[in-house]
């Protein structure tokens, strides 16, 4: 049972490591998909959706000047943090992982183009 527990724990932690190697020069090109609502890099500004800079490991509904939904912002309430997991599960299916969210997003579909557009996203942190 241990070594059951053990290797549970290093599938888990290998999963985790998963997330954090995409490609940020790929991850560019996905974010495409986002740039009509999100902006980030220098000047960003909030748009339809907030400005994504220091996103990772920021608490959710945080950025200054932004009208989240009250689904949004409960779930920061509750203590919602994006890190790169919980970034993960919310670009697979934004409305599953924050049910009545404003984002009209359906989700990304392929794993690479979220860890690539992670991996974007963490060089405005």
């Amino acid at each position: 049972m241990r070594l059951l527990t053990i290797a549970a724990t290093i599938g888990l932690a290998m999963t985790a490591q998963a997330f954090a190697e995409g490609d940020a020069a790929k991850g560019e090109k996905v974010f495409r998909k986002c740039a009509a609502c999100h902006a980030v890099g220098e000047g960003a500004k909030n748009k339809v959706g907030p400005q994504l800079n220091g996103l990772i490991d920021r608490p959710a509904a945080t950025v200054e000047g932004y009208k989240y939904s009250k689904a949004m912002k409960a779930k920061g309430e509750e203590g919602l943090v994006w890190s790169e997991d919980n970034l993960h599960a919310y670009l697979t299916k934004p409305k599953d992982f924050v049910p009545k969210t404003k984002m009209a997003f359906a989700g990304l579909r392929k794993e690479a183009d979220i860890d690539n557009i992670i991996a974007y996203l963490k060089q405005y942190q």
